[in-house]
């Protein structure tokens, strides 16, 4: 599953797995609780790594799909790297970056 929409970037492509774990539910608990606007933000102590996401307000598509656009920043290394993407709550709870 993509941790966000940064995953695929080269950038993305330096985070290791508990980067991407931390990434993951850090964007899970802001696309599924967050409130519109408020930053939602993770660091790995062990990598230095860090990020966040912003969600925006919650919308339904015309097959009753709840989505919702965020922004996301990963920094590795000092440089920083934003995006921005939309997600879809899947029936399993689970949030899925569309493509």
């Amino acid at each position: 599953m993509p941790t966000g929409a940064i995953a695929g970037s080269s950038i993305g492509k330096s985070l290791d797995s508990a980067d991407q774990l931390k990434m993951q539910h850090t964007m899970h608990e802001s696309l599924e609780r967050g409130p519109s606007g408020q930053r939602s933000e993770w660091r790995n102590p062990d990598s230095g790594h860090y990020g966040s996401y912003t969600p925006q307000p919650a919308y339904q598509t015309q097959n009753g799909q709840t989505c919702r656009e965020f922004q996301q920043t990963v920094s590795i290394g000092g440089k920083e790297e934003s995006a921005y993407g939309t997600a879809c709550r899947q029936p399993d709870g689970s949030w899925q970056i569309q493509s």
